[in-house]
C-alpha cells in the first residue's frame, strides 16, 4: 500500500500537525508496513501491532525525545521505531547490520533505555524520573508495561518503590491478557475483574464528584469525605495500585486514539505517580494474528502458517521429557511463561497437574523447583539461556550450595540469531562453570539430549543440559541405553596432529573442518559432552599425542569451556592452545551461521585456526579467532 502520511513523518513532532481521521489512517500505514516487513524478516508480530494505536497517543501528545518512553520487554517498539525517523530503514529490521528488533540507544536518541527482558522498564524510568528531579529539570517520563510483565518481581519492587517517593511518572499498563503464553496468577485474575467492571468504574467516577461537591462543614464532614473515599477504594477498580501509591485511570480503549490522548494527558496533568490501564488486542488488524496470538508472537521470515518438517531441540526435548514422566510420576515440569518455546506444550497437556508455569518469574521458578526436589519431585526447569541469568542467585544458594536435584533444561544456548544481543545465550557456561557441585552437559544431536535428560534425572544434584536454538535429528525410540555416560566425551573422529574439542552444535563445525584440512593435517575431533566435570583421561591423552589443541563454544572465551581446558593442562609442556569462542563484547543481531563465520566458528574458520596452530599452507577463509 501507499505510506502517504508515513512519508511525511520523521520525527514525533511531526505528529502532533494531524488531526483524529488522519492519527487513525497512519496507525493503518504503520500496521501494514509491520506486516509486509515481518513477513520478509521474521520477528515479534502480535505484540507490535497491539500497541500501535498507543504509540501514536505517546508521541502525539509528548515530545520525543525530551519526554522519555521506556518501553518494557521491548518487543512492542516496531511503531515506535518507523514514527521515530527509522521508516525508510525498517526494512533491515533484525538483519545482518540492521535496526534492532529491540530499543537500542546507540540507535536513535529516542531509545531512552536498552530493554529485550521483561519486567525492567518501572525501575529504569523511576531512575530517569529521580535525575530528572535531582537536576532540576522537568521533562515526563512514561513507562509502559505489558500485563505479563507484572508478573515478574522486579516490577512490584519498582512500583512499590515509586509509590513511596511520589515522583511525577506516568506507568501505561498495556494490557492485553497474554504475555507470549497466557498470563498466570492471581494477578492475572485482577486485572480480568478491571477489564470488565467498567460500570463500577464510572460509578467510583460519580462518587467522587458527588464528594467533591458537599461543602466541608467542620472536621467531621473532612473525616466523613475521607471514609468514603477509602470505603471506594475497596469495592472499585484499581484498589491495588491505589494502595501502592498511584493514581489509578482506566481501562481504557487501547485501539482509540482520542481516548488514549487523553488519558495520557490527563495522567501527566495529575502529577505524581499515576497508572493507566489500557486494554489492547494482540495482533489487532490481522486476523490469523488475533486468533493465535501465541503462534503469532514471534514468527520467522517465512510464511507463519507453512508447515515445519524439522525437529528442534525443544521439541526433542519436549517429547523426551512426556516419555519419561509416563514412567516416573515425580517427574515435574516448570517454566517461565515460555511453554511453547521451551517445548513444554506437550508435556503440559499430558500431565496439567505435574506442569507448572509461573509466569516472567524465572528467581520464582528456580526456587520453586529448589523446593520441590526437597520434597521427592523431580523437577525439571526450562528456561531460556539468557532468561537464566536472572535466576542466577537461586541456582547458587537455593539450588547447588543445597546439592539439590534439580534439572536446568538452559534453551537457546549460544548465539540465537536476529533477535541480537540481549537474546543471544553466551554467558551460560561461564556463569554456571565455577559453581561448586553443579554437572553442566552439552548435546550435539538430539539423540544426545535425549540420553542425558535420561540420565540428568538419576542423578541426586544440579544438572544443567544447554542445548541449541536449531535443528537436529530425531532421536531413535528404542530401549534405555543404561550404559550412556554423558561425561565421558566421544571421539567422533581420530587424527594424530592436532585434537578440536568441541561443544554441542559446533561439533559438526568442527568435524567439516577437519575435512578441509584433511590429509595435510589430521585432526582428531571430540564431541566434549560434559563441561563440568570435565573427562579430563580423554582431553590429557589426545593433548599430549598431539600436542596440539583446539577448543570450540559456541560461548563468550573469558570463563567458558576453553578456560577449564587450560586450567586442566596448566602444569603440561610443550601443548599449545587456542581457543575460538565469543571475544569480550556483545553480539550482534545477524543469522547463526553468519555470526559463526564472522567469529571463526564456521568450519573454515576453525580449519584456519588449526592452520595457525599447527602451521601449513591450505587456503582457508580468515576469521576472528582467540
Amino acid at each position: 500500500m501507499p505510506y502517504e502520511l508515513l512519508n511525511q513523518i520523521s520525527h514525533p513532532r511531526d505528529l502532533h500537525k494531524l488531526g483524529p481521521e488522519e492519527l487513525q489512517r497512519l496507525a493503518d500505514e504503520i500496521r501494514a508496513l509491520i506486516i509486509s516487513t515481518v513477513e520478509q524478516t521474521g520477528g515479534h508480530l502480535g505484540a507490535n501491532l497491539g500497541v500501535v494505536e498507543l504509540t501514536i497517543a505517546l508521541h502525539s501528545v509528548l515530545s520525543s525525545p525530551r519526554d522519555r518512553i521506556v518501553w518494557d520487554v521491548g518487543h512492542q517498539c516496531y511503531a515506535h521505531k518507523i514514527i521515530t525517523g527509522r521508516f525508510g530503514q525498517f526494512s533491515t529490521l533484525r538483519q545482518w547490520q540492521g535496526i534492532s528488533g529491540f530499543p537500542k540507544r546507540s540507535e536513535s536518541e529516542h531509545d531512552h533505555f536498552g530493554v529485550g527482558h521483561s519486567s525492567t522498564a518501572i525501575s529504569a524510568a523511576a531512575g530517569m524520573a529521580i535525575a530528572r528531579d535531582l537536576s532540576g529539570d522537568d521533562y515526563n517520563v512514561v513507562a509502559v508495561v505489558g500485563d505479563g510483565a507484572l508478573t515478574g518481581g522486579m516490577a512490584f519492587e519498582a512500583l512499590n518503590h515509586i509509590g513511596s517517593l511520589k515522583q511525577d511518572i506516568v506507568v501505561i499498563l498495556n494490557d492485553n491478557e497474554m504475555s507470549i503464553a497466557s498470563n498466570v496468577g492471581a494477578l492475572s485474575d485482577y486485572l480480568s475483574r478491571l477489564r470488565l467492571d467498567r460500570k463500577l468504574y464510572k460509578a467510583r467516577e460519580d462518587l467522587a464528584h458527588l464528594i467533591s461537591r458537599i461543602p466541608a462543614i467542620g472536621s467531621p464532614m473532612s473525616r466523613l469525605t475521607h471514609s468514603v473515599k477509602e470505603a471506594l477504594k475497596s469495592l472499585l477498580p484499581g484498589q491495588f495500585f491505589e494502595e501502592l501509591g498511584f493514581t489509578y485511570s482506566g481501562p481504557f480503549d487501547g485501539h482509540n486514539i482520542a481516548q488514549l490522548r487523553k488519558a495520557i494527558g490527563d495522567g501527566i496533568a495529575r502529577r505524581g505517580p499515576v497508572l493507566i490501564h489500557v486494554h489492547t488486542q494482540k495482533g489487532k488488524g490481522y486476523a490469523p494474528a488475533e486468533q493465535n496470538p501465541s503462534k503469532f508472537h514471534g514468527v520467522g521470515p517465512a510464511a507463519p502458517f507453512e508447515s515445519d518438517k524439522t525437529v528442534t531441540f525443544s521439541q526433542v526435548f519436549g517429547s523426551a521429557l512426556v516419555e519419561l514422566a509416563r514412567q516416573d510420576e515425580t517427574i515435574v515440569a516448570i517454566t517461565a511463561a515460555m511453554k511453547d518455546g521451551t517445548g513444554l506444550a506437550e508435556f503440559a497437556e499430558a500431565f496439567p497437574d505435574r506442569f507448572f508455569d509461573v509466569g516472567i518469574a524465572e528467581q520464582h521458578a528456580l526456587t520453586l523447583a529448589a523446593g520441590m526436589a526437597t520434597a521427592g519431585l523431580k523437577p525439571v526447569a526450562a528456561i531460556y539461556s539468557t532468561f537464566l541469568q536472572r535466576g542466577y542467585d537461586q541456582i547458587v544458594h537455593d539450588i547447588c550450595l543445597q546439592a539439590l536435584p534439580v534439572v536446568m533444561a538452559v534453551d537457546r544456548a549460544g548465539v540465537v540469531g536476529d533477535d541480537g544481543p540481549t537474546h543471544h545465550g553466551v554467558f551460560d557456561l561461564s556463569f554456571l562453570r565455577h559453581i561448586p557441585g553443579i554437572t553442566i552437559l552439552a548435546p550435539s544431536t538430539g539423540q544426545e539430549l535425549t540420553d542425558m535428560l535420561r540420565w540428568a534425572l538419576s542423578q541426586h544434584g544440579p544438572v544443567a543440559i544447554r542445548y541449541p536454538r536449531a535443528n537436529t535429528s530425531t532421536p531413535r525410540r528404542d530401549p534405555l541405553n543404561t550404559a550412556f555416560d554423558p561425561t565421558q566425551s566421544r571421539e567422533v573422529r581420530t587424527g594424530r596432529d592436532c585434537v578440536i574439542l568441541a561443544v554441542g552444535p559446533l561439533v559438526q563445525q568442527a568435524l567439516a573442518a577437519a575435512e578441509l584440512l584433511y590429509p595435510e593435517i589430521d585432526c582428531s575431533v571430540v564431541d566434549v559432552r560434559s563441561i563440568k566435570p570435565l573427562d579430563e583421561r580423554t582431553i590429557l591423552r589426545l593433548a599430549r599425542l598431539t600436542g596440539y589443541v583446539v577448543t570450540v563454544e559456541d560461548n563468550v572465551l573469558a570463563g567458558g569451556f576453553g578456560s577449564s581446558v587450560l586450567e586442566l593442562l596448566a602444569s603440561e609442556h610443550g601443548i599449545m592452545v587456542s581457543r575460538l569462542g565469543y571475544p569480550d563484547e556483545f553480539i550482534p543481531q545477524g543469522p547463526i551461521e553468519r555470526l559463526w563465520e564472522e567469529y571463526g566458528l564456521s568450519a573454515a574458520g576453525i580449519a584456519q585456526a588449526v592452520r595457525e596452530l599447527v602451521g601449513g599452507d591450505i587456503p582457508v577463509v580468515a576469521a576472528k579467532g582467540d
